[in-house]
Protein backbone atom coordinates (compact mmCIF):
# COMPACT_ATOMS: atom_id res chain seq x y z
CA UNK A 1 0.00 0.00 0.00
CA UNK A 2 1.25 3.27 -0.64
CA UNK A 3 2.17 5.28 1.93
CA UNK A 4 0.14 8.91 2.08
CA UNK A 5 2.41 12.41 2.50
CA UNK A 6 0.44 15.10 3.48
CA UNK A 7 1.43 18.75 2.08
CA UNK A 8 0.99 22.15 3.74
CA UNK A 9 1.13 25.24 1.76
CA UNK A 10 2.14 28.31 3.51
CA UNK A 11 2.74 31.61 1.95
CA UNK A 12 5.53 33.88 3.52
CA UNK A 13 7.20 32.92 6.53
CA UNK A 14 10.10 34.19 9.15
CA UNK A 15 12.69 31.94 8.95
CA UNK A 16 12.68 31.52 12.83
CA UNK A 17 8.86 31.12 12.74
CA UNK A 18 9.49 27.97 9.96
CA UNK A 19 12.69 26.79 11.51
CA UNK A 20 10.33 26.26 14.63
CA UNK A 21 7.10 25.18 12.78
CA UNK A 22 9.99 22.06 11.27
CA UNK A 23 10.89 21.14 14.75
CA UNK A 24 7.61 20.36 16.28
CA UNK A 25 6.31 18.85 12.90
CA UNK A 26 9.29 16.13 13.34
CA UNK A 27 9.12 15.69 16.72
CA UNK A 28 5.54 15.19 16.20
CA UNK A 29 6.59 12.68 13.05
CA UNK A 30 9.10 10.88 15.18
CA UNK A 31 6.38 10.20 17.68
CA UNK A 32 3.68 8.66 15.33
CA UNK A 33 1.23 11.60 15.25
CA UNK A 34 1.52 12.30 11.65
CA UNK A 35 2.53 10.83 8.55
CA UNK A 36 5.35 11.92 5.99
CA UNK A 37 4.93 15.75 5.69
CA UNK A 38 6.11 18.41 3.02
CA UNK A 39 5.85 22.50 3.84
CA UNK A 40 5.63 25.08 0.76
CA UNK A 41 6.31 28.40 1.63
CA UNK A 42 8.43 31.22 0.74
CA UNK A 43 10.87 33.38 3.28
CA UNK A 44 11.57 37.14 3.52
CA UNK A 45 15.06 38.13 2.58
CA UNK A 46 17.79 36.16 4.81
CA UNK A 47 21.25 34.76 4.72
CA UNK A 48 21.08 31.39 6.39
CA UNK A 49 24.19 29.67 7.62
CA UNK A 50 25.02 26.22 7.84
CA UNK A 51 26.71 23.93 10.24
CA UNK A 52 30.08 24.45 8.01
CA UNK A 53 29.33 27.38 7.14
CA UNK A 54 32.35 29.95 6.83
CA UNK A 55 31.15 33.77 8.00
CA UNK A 56 33.57 35.19 5.26
CA UNK A 57 31.26 33.96 2.43
CA UNK A 58 28.58 36.73 3.20
CA UNK A 59 30.27 39.71 0.97
CA UNK A 60 28.46 42.53 2.14
CA UNK A 61 28.59 44.23 5.51
CA UNK A 62 26.11 44.50 8.03
CA UNK A 63 25.21 47.39 6.91
CA UNK A 64 24.16 46.66 3.20
CA UNK A 65 22.29 43.60 4.86
CA UNK A 66 20.05 46.04 7.03
CA UNK A 67 19.32 48.45 3.89
CA UNK A 68 18.42 45.43 1.81
CA UNK A 69 15.80 44.29 4.83
CA UNK A 70 18.14 40.41 4.54
CA UNK A 71 18.06 38.93 8.20
CA UNK A 72 20.97 36.44 8.52
CA UNK A 73 20.31 33.27 10.95
CA UNK A 74 22.25 30.65 12.05
CA UNK A 75 21.19 27.07 10.87
CA UNK A 76 20.86 23.42 11.78
CA UNK A 77 21.34 22.29 8.05
CA UNK A 78 24.24 21.08 6.14
CA UNK A 79 25.72 23.28 3.82
CA UNK A 80 27.44 26.68 3.45
CA UNK A 81 25.88 30.14 3.41
CA UNK A 82 23.21 30.42 1.13
CA UNK A 83 20.08 33.26 0.43
CA UNK A 84 16.15 32.78 0.88
CA UNK A 85 14.10 35.55 -0.29
CA UNK A 86 10.46 36.08 -2.17
CA UNK A 87 9.80 34.57 -5.33
CA UNK A 88 11.95 31.43 -4.08
CA UNK A 89 10.01 28.43 -3.05
CA UNK A 90 11.61 26.71 -0.74
CA UNK A 91 10.61 23.03 0.33
CA UNK A 92 10.74 21.32 3.88
CA UNK A 93 10.38 17.74 3.53
CA UNK A 94 9.44 15.99 7.05
CA UNK A 95 10.04 12.61 6.29
CA UNK A 96 10.93 9.32 8.16
CA UNK A 97 13.61 7.87 6.07
CA UNK A 98 13.73 4.83 7.45
CA UNK A 99 10.02 4.00 6.73
CA UNK A 100 10.91 4.76 2.55
CA UNK A 101 14.38 2.50 2.64
CA UNK A 102 16.24 5.83 2.01
CA UNK A 103 19.90 7.24 3.21
CA UNK A 104 20.86 10.75 3.28
CA UNK A 105 23.18 10.40 -0.54
CA UNK A 106 19.94 8.64 -1.95
CA UNK A 107 17.37 11.11 -0.30
CA UNK A 108 19.25 14.59 -1.42
CA UNK A 109 19.84 13.20 -4.88
CA UNK A 110 16.21 12.60 -5.29
CA UNK A 111 15.18 15.71 -4.27
CA UNK A 112 17.18 16.81 -7.19
CA UNK A 113 15.90 14.65 -9.56
CA UNK A 114 12.15 15.72 -7.93
CA UNK A 115 12.97 19.32 -9.24
CA UNK A 116 14.85 18.63 -12.64
CA UNK A 117 11.04 16.84 -13.00
CA UNK A 118 9.94 20.44 -12.64
CA UNK A 119 11.77 22.16 -14.68
CA UNK A 120 11.50 19.55 -17.21
CA UNK A 121 7.83 20.13 -17.31
CA UNK A 122 8.57 23.96 -17.68
CA UNK A 123 10.74 22.89 -20.28
CA UNK A 124 14.06 24.01 -18.45
CA UNK A 125 17.13 21.57 -19.33
CA UNK A 126 18.96 20.86 -16.12
CA UNK A 127 21.18 18.46 -14.63
CA UNK A 128 23.13 17.22 -11.21
CA UNK A 129 26.71 18.03 -10.65
CA UNK A 130 29.13 15.42 -9.26
CA UNK A 131 30.87 17.70 -7.68
CA UNK A 132 28.42 20.18 -6.15
CA UNK A 133 24.85 19.51 -4.50
CA UNK A 134 22.13 20.94 -6.22
CA UNK A 135 20.36 21.52 -9.31
CA UNK A 136 22.26 23.01 -12.25
CA UNK A 137 21.33 24.81 -15.78
CA UNK A 138 24.65 25.14 -17.37
CA UNK A 139 26.83 26.68 -14.92
CA UNK A 140 24.29 28.40 -12.95
CA UNK A 141 22.21 27.29 -9.76
CA UNK A 142 18.74 27.19 -10.08
CA UNK A 143 17.93 25.05 -6.80
CA UNK A 144 20.13 24.40 -3.75
CA UNK A 145 19.79 21.79 -1.20
CA UNK A 146 20.96 21.73 2.31
CA UNK A 147 18.89 19.02 4.45
CA UNK A 148 18.76 17.86 8.31
CA UNK A 149 18.48 13.97 9.71
CA UNK A 150 18.00 13.40 13.61
CA UNK A 151 16.83 10.12 14.34
CA UNK A 152 15.70 9.30 11.08
CA UNK A 153 13.88 12.32 10.40
CA UNK A 154 14.70 15.00 7.52
CA UNK A 155 14.02 18.37 8.24
CA UNK A 156 14.68 21.69 6.25
CA UNK A 157 15.27 20.64 2.38
CA UNK A 158 15.44 22.61 -0.62
CA UNK A 159 15.55 26.33 -2.80
CA UNK A 160 14.09 26.57 -5.93
CA UNK A 161 14.52 29.45 -7.57
CA UNK A 162 11.22 30.67 -9.21
CA UNK A 163 11.51 34.33 -9.49
CA UNK A 164 13.57 36.25 -6.75
CA UNK A 165 15.59 39.17 -6.66
CA UNK A 166 19.23 37.66 -7.84
CA UNK A 167 20.87 40.59 -7.29
CA UNK A 168 20.84 39.56 -3.74
CA UNK A 169 22.75 36.56 -4.35
CA UNK A 170 25.39 38.94 -5.25
CA UNK A 171 25.87 39.79 -1.46
CA UNK A 172 27.23 35.92 -0.78
CA UNK A 173 29.14 33.47 -2.22
CA UNK A 174 25.93 31.21 -2.15
CA UNK A 175 27.12 27.33 -0.96
CA UNK A 176 30.69 28.83 -1.08
CA UNK A 177 30.94 28.62 -4.83
CA UNK A 178 32.85 31.74 -5.95
CA UNK A 179 32.80 30.49 -9.68
CA UNK A 180 29.30 29.91 -10.85
CA UNK A 181 26.32 31.93 -11.18
CA UNK A 182 22.62 31.60 -10.10
CA UNK A 183 19.30 32.26 -12.37
CA UNK A 184 16.35 31.64 -12.10
CA UNK A 185 12.86 29.83 -13.77
CA UNK A 186 11.42 33.41 -14.45
CA UNK A 187 15.11 34.30 -16.17
CA UNK A 188 14.90 31.50 -18.08
CA UNK A 189 11.99 31.11 -19.64
CA UNK A 190 11.82 35.54 -20.12
CA UNK A 191 8.43 35.76 -18.56
CA UNK A 192 7.45 36.24 -14.93
CA UNK A 193 6.75 32.92 -12.82
CA UNK A 194 4.73 33.00 -10.06
CA UNK A 195 5.70 30.09 -6.99
CA UNK A 196 2.03 29.15 -6.47
CA UNK A 197 1.88 27.96 -10.02
CA UNK A 198 5.46 25.90 -9.49
CA UNK A 199 3.74 24.09 -6.12
CA UNK A 200 1.74 21.45 -7.57
CA UNK A 201 4.47 20.13 -9.73
CA UNK A 202 6.31 19.64 -7.20
CA UNK A 203 3.64 18.08 -5.25
CA UNK A 204 3.19 15.64 -8.02
CA UNK A 205 6.86 14.86 -8.98
CA UNK A 206 7.96 14.65 -5.16
CA UNK A 207 5.18 11.99 -4.56
CA UNK A 208 5.91 10.16 -7.49
CA UNK A 209 9.79 10.34 -6.88
CA UNK A 210 9.50 9.18 -3.39
CA UNK A 211 6.62 6.72 -3.90
CA UNK A 212 4.16 8.64 -1.93
CA UNK A 213 0.54 9.38 -2.14
CA UNK A 214 0.12 13.20 -1.50
CA UNK A 215 -3.03 14.67 0.30
CA UNK A 216 -3.35 18.30 1.94
CA UNK A 217 -3.06 18.40 5.30
CA UNK A 218 -5.97 18.49 7.71
CA UNK A 219 -5.99 21.51 10.07
CA UNK A 220 -7.36 18.77 12.51
CA UNK A 221 -4.74 16.36 12.00
CA UNK A 222 -1.91 19.58 12.74
CA UNK A 223 -3.78 20.49 16.08
CA UNK A 224 -4.00 17.04 17.03
CA UNK A 225 -0.52 16.74 17.16
CA UNK A 226 -0.32 20.18 19.10
CA UNK A 227 1.28 21.87 16.35
CA UNK A 228 0.19 25.44 15.74
CA UNK A 229 0.81 27.37 12.39
CA UNK A 230 2.89 30.73 12.43
CA UNK A 231 0.52 33.45 13.22
CA UNK A 232 1.81 36.23 11.18
CA UNK A 233 -0.74 37.36 8.50
CA UNK A 234 2.43 36.80 5.80
CA UNK A 235 2.04 33.54 6.13
CA UNK A 236 -1.28 33.00 5.51
CA UNK A 237 -1.86 29.50 3.52
CA UNK A 238 -1.86 29.66 -0.05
Amino acid sequence: MTKTCYFLRLGLVDYGEAFRLQRSIAAARERGLLPDLLVTLQHPPVVTLGRRANRLNILAPDEQLLREGITVHQSSRGGDVTYHGPGQLVGYPILALRGLGMGASRYVHTLEQVIMDVLGDLGIESQQDPGYVGVWVGDEKIAAIGVAISGGITTHGFALNVDPNLSHFGLINPCGITDRGVTSISRLLGRQIEVPEVVPLIEKHFGRRFGLSMAACPPHELARAGIELPLDPGSAVL
